[in-house]
């Protein structure tokens, strides 16, 4: 029987989805992530994972396609009982997704149903399906952005749909409560990932722009992200619910 808490990540095979996993796993977790395309990228995290001495495997999900969504609870069922000797997940983190940097004039229909259905409805609609395999008693943990807050110009598509998670997440936080299952919002800052073509750690116009705006005087780095993502899923946090927590190193204060 196995005792450890599951956390479910989606986008967790690189970024601040692998720190978020990573940091999971040192508390003891044990960790389920999810990829796009990058199957290699996602086994060399789940090595590290079970480095950590902890259970961890990964699936393909494509969290723009919500016709996937049962096929992929489906394997879901199957590998945690093969892999974990459970059939329930603790937490689900939904973190998976990309960026447009595109002027608002410029931002087409197709830009924005992308943002939509990987950021929104995707979502929405994950959280929706997972809630048959979430414990009464645990948590979501949704990642939004320090973008639906403060503005920087050309994201306007990206941070509308999160400005949607969050209100979200505070439903959530509200029609779970019966079933004591916690939702809450982390909100990060400029990160230098991959994430958006790698804008926050190649364009050093940005990146100066970012710190100089910023009370800590940088840009973030995913260390900074996952070590909070992990606390959320911790009996440490068990009295926060229905919040947003921004990690931005206090961005446009």
């Amino acid at each position: 029987m196995n005792t450890n808490k599951i956390a479910l990540i989606t986008g967790g095979s690189r970024g601040l989805g692998r720190d978020m996993a990573l940091s999971m796993a040192k508390k003891g977790l044990d960790v389920i992530i999810t990829y796009h395309n990058n199957k290699k990228a996602a086994e060399e995290v789940v090595s590290q994972i079970e480095g950590l001495g902890v259970k961890a495997f990964t699936l393909q999900l494509d969290t723009s396609k919500v016709s996937t969504f049962d096929a992929f609870f489906k394997k879901l069922e199957v590998n945690l009982e093969q892999s974990m000797g459970s059939d329930t997940i603790d937490f689900l983190v939904n973190n998976a997704g990309t960026g447009i940097y595109k002027p608002f004039t410029e931002t087409t229909e197709a830009d924005f149903d992308e943002m939509m259905n990987v950021h929104l409805k995707g979502v929405y609609f994950l959280t929706q399906k997972a809630l048959k395999y979430l414990k009464d008693g645990g948590g979501i943990v949704n990642i939004s952005s320090g973008l639906a807050r403060f503005t920087f110009p050309k994201s306007s598509a990206y941070a509308s749909m999160k400005g949607g998670v969050e209100v979200f997440t505070r439903y959530l936080a509200k029609e779970l409560g019966d079933r004591k299952i916690r939702a809450n919002v982390v909100a990060p800052g400029a990160v230098a990932t991959d994430f958006g073509d790698g804008e926050n750690k190649t364009n050093e116009q940005k990146r100066k722009m970012v710190a100089n705006v910023t009370a800590l005087g940088r840009v973030g780095e995913p260390e900074d992200i996952g070590g909070l993502v992990a606390f959320l899923c911790t009996e440490d946090a068990r009295w926060i619910n229905g919040q947003r927590i921004e990690a931005s190193g206090g961005t446009m204060l």
